[in-house]
């Protein structure tokens, strides 16, 4: 098994490519070791001294590290974690818990806005975060205010402010005239 590693914008996290599909659909974030109690892999990863989150996607794993360790110290120590969960068989999460959209539900007046909302953040902006590792999802929406949930290597990013503000924000104005500005939000 080759698992492949790249770099995202977030200096803490870096993403590992296993070649193999990590979760079949949605996303799963990991805080801490307690919560991962569901996921062998998560907590297989949290076994590593440093490691602070674990974050899941379709194809990869992005992992966040405590500022006071260097990967140099602990990326070999992941690798060999995820390499000895998928050697294993065991399957990534049990239990009922399975992973959703991530989008919080919401229903009220302004129901068909927020379904326009969700579509444009699944076709354009989930798959780019993706890329670098994370993931965005929809969490609330009141008197034209989009609050959005940051997660994997989006979370914490010195550039996601930027990818916020000046990227997502313009989109969905641009789009969706009911939409005034977007502010991230901690679940």
């Amino acid at each position: 098994m080759f698992i492949q590693t790249e770099s995202t914008p977030n200096p803490a996290t870096l993403k590992f490519l296993p070649g193999q599909t990590v979760l079949e659909a949605g996303t799963a974030d990991f805080a801490s070791a307690e919560a991962a109690a569901n996921s062998p892999l998560a907590t297989r990863i949290f076994a590593v001294d440093g490691v602070t989150d674990v974050f899941f996607g379709n194809d990869f794993v992005t992992v966040t590290k405590a500022d006071s360790v260097e990967w140099d110290h602990i990326k070999p120590a992941i690798l060999g974690a995820v390499m000895e969960h998928y050697q294993s068989g065991a399957p990534v999460m049990e239990g009922a818990d399975d992973p959703a959209s991530g989008h919080a539900d919401f229903s009220g007046e302004d129901s068909e806005i927020v379904g326009q909302i969700k579509e444009l953040l699944d076709s354009r902006v989930r798959p780019a975060v993706a890329q670098d590792g994370g993931d965005i999802t929809f969490h609330g929406f009141e008197r034209g205010v989009v609050y959005l949930h940051m997660q994997g290597a989006c979370a914490g990013c010195p550039s996601s402010t930027l990818t916020l503000k000046m990227g997502i924000e313009n989109l969905l104005r641009h789009y969706i005239p009911e939409v005034i500005e977007v502010r991230p939000v901690s679940v």
